[in-house]
Parts: structure tokens; C-alpha cells; sequence
């Protein structure tokens, strides 16, 4: 007969891992605390809005203009070309502004139902309140860029209202992984790059450094999320975050853009689906989210195969 377990020891294990999660998520939410401390930035001071623009100078890297390096774009003259990226720039920060609204619904949901004198809960806030000043300066740099705002389609606007109803705790972390990594990836090509004016320099460096942080605190939980979730949330995480990047490939660029430089607008759409150098480029600032998720099990099934519909993994 086996050895029974003595009552005192019964759950004892399950209880000694969540305390260290607990434990984890505390450490890693001071730490991100302490950054935000040293490194949290005033777009509104820290930038110098009144400058004019640069003659010349481009408002993103013409290497992430979708049209780079197709058949349109060597018929497209430089000023276009420039004109193009002003656009896309605008597009981009529509884009982000988005993204962060749904963002911050997600972590005060997150956060509703637990310890608020906690760190991982002070620093829920502390995000929340960057993503405020962030949707703001995108706000700003639009209209100073002279263009357009540039919402994502009724469509996928109404849709977002039921992937953040509807989402699992993991799923509101991949999510956010979705609408921050990319757009990092191509802002950290972005800052350096001395032929970009100096205001989106600004913002894109001020974003990078603050959103370093919010990743770190995403990869973390979902991470987590993923080890102890049961198995019906898992799977329907896959689901939601294969959606979730469908959707973002879609609107990650309005082809409202193309109108109003006067391109040709099926053209332009049919040679960005078509250009090696775009599939590259999104499968590029892709590829470091994809690994991680594939690495903690959330590429699998019928997800993996969304994700894969997104032209975003490789």
C-alpha cells in the first residue's frame, strides 16, 4: 500500500509555487518601478513642438515605407516618396494611439481585482499613465505632421470592442506584446537615423525607452499566465492572439495614404502585398515576439495558422 501523504504537507507544493510567482511578479514590479523612476520622460517638455520641420528630411525611414523598393516606388519622385512616409508616420502613430486605449482598458481590468497597494499594481498604473502621455504626443506629432488622423476601419475598430471584451488575462498580455514589439523594433531603427526629423527622433526615442519597461512587464506576466492558466484559456488564447495579429496586420497601414498622395490606391495595396522587402521587414519586427510566444506554447493549432494568415511569421 502506498504511503500516504500526511495532511499537513497536502497542497503545500501548489501553494509554495504560487507564493513564488507572487513573490516574482513583486520583484520584477519593483525593479520596473525604480526604471520608471530614473527614466520617465514629459513629451510635452522634453520636446521642442514649435521647431519647424526640416527641409529634406524624411518623417520615417524610407526603408519601412510599405511601398519601398517596388515597381511604384522607383516611378515615385523624392518629394513623394517623403510625402509617403509623412503619411505612413501618421498612419503608425494613429495606429499606436489605438492600440494603447485598448491597452489601458486591458490593465485597469487586470488590475480591478487585485492588491492595490501592491507593486505589480502601482506599476499597472505608472503604465498606464506613460500610455496616456503617449497616445498624446502620437496625437501631437499628427498634427504637427500637417496630415490627416488616420482611424483603422469601422470594421476592426467594432471587432477590437470584442477581442478586449471577451479576452483571457494571457490573451490581454499577448495582445499588448502584439501592439508594442513591432512598432519597437521599427522606432529603435528609427531614432538613430540622422536623415529623420528631430521631432520623430524625439518621440520615437522617448517611446522606445518607456516601452522597454512595458514589455519587460508583459513578457513577465504572460509568462506566468501561461504556466498556471487551465487548459480551456490557454487554448482560447492562441485563438485570440492569432486574431489579434491578423487584425493588426491589416490595419497596420490605412491605404486612405495612398489616396492622398495620389497613388493609385489598389495598385499601391496589391504591390505591397506582393513586395519581398515588406514581407521581410514586418516578418523581421515580428520575429522576436514570435519566438517568444512559440517558446512559452502559444503559436500551436489553429492559432499558429492565423498567425501565419498575418504574413507576420516567417
Amino acid at each position: 500500500m502506498p504511503a500516504m501523504t500526511p495532511l499537513s504537507t497536502r497542497g503545500a507544493e501548489p501553494l509554495r509555487d504560487a507564493l513564488g510567482l507572487l513573490r516574482d511578479r513583486e520583484q520584477v514590479a519593483a525593479r520596473l518601478l525604480e526604471s520608471s523612476a530614473r527614466h520617465s520622460f514629459d513629451p510635452d517638455r522634453e520636446l521642442d513642438w514649435e521647431a519647424p520641420a526640416e527641409d529634406g528630411k524624411w518623417f520615417w525611414p524610407p526603408e519601412l515605407v510599405s511601398l519601398y523598393d517596388t515597381p511604384m516606388w522607383r516611378r515615385m519622385s523624392e518629394e513623394q516618396r517623403r510625402d509617403l512616409a509623412r503619411h505612413e508616420a501618421a498612419s503608425l502613430a494613429s495606429l499606436g494611439i489605438w492600440f494603447e486605449v485598448i491597452l489601458m482598458q486591458l490593465l485597469v481590468r487586470h488590475i480591478y481585482d487585485k492588491s492595490l497597494t501592491s507593486n505589480h499594481v502601482r506599476y499597472a498604473l505608472t503604465e498606464i499613465a506613460d500610455e496616456c502621455r503617449h497616445s498624446m504626443m502620437f496625437a501631437r506629432l499628427i498634427r504637427k505632421g500637417g496630415t490627416p488622423e488616420y482611424p483603422v476601419p469601422r470594421v476592426y475598430h467594432n471587432l477590437a470592442r470584442v477581442l478586449k471584451t471577451v479576452s483571457t488575462t494571457p490573451g490581454s498580455f499577448a495582445a499588448t506584446l502584439l501592439g508594442e514589439e513591432i512598432l519597437d523594433w521599427m522606432q529603435r531603427l528609427t531614432f538613430p537615423d540622422e536623415r529623420v526629423q528631430t521631432l520623430v527622433r524625439g518621440v520615437t526615442r522617448i517611446h522606445v525607452v518607456e516601452e522597454a519597461r512595458h514589455v519587460r512587464y508583459a513578457r513577465e506576466e504572460l509568462r506566468r499566465q501561461m504556466a498556471t492558466a487551465p487548459r480551456w484559456e490557454r487554448e482560447f488564447t492562441r485563438l485570440s492572439c492569432g486574431e489579434a495579429a491578423r487584425v493588426f496586420s491589416v490595419c497596420f497601414v490605412n491605404p486612405r495614404v495612398y489616396d492622398n498622395v495620389g497613388l493609385d490606391r489598389r495598385q499601391a495595396v496589391a504591390q505591397v502585398r506582393a513586395s519581398g522587402h515588406r514581407r521581410e521587414v514586418m516578418q523581421s519586427g515580428a520575429r522576436r515576439l514570435t519566438d517568444f510566444l512559440d517558446d512559452i506554447g502559444l503559436l500551436r493549432g489553429p492559432g499558429r495558422r492565423l498567425w501565419k494568415s498575418s504574413g507576420l511569421l516567417a
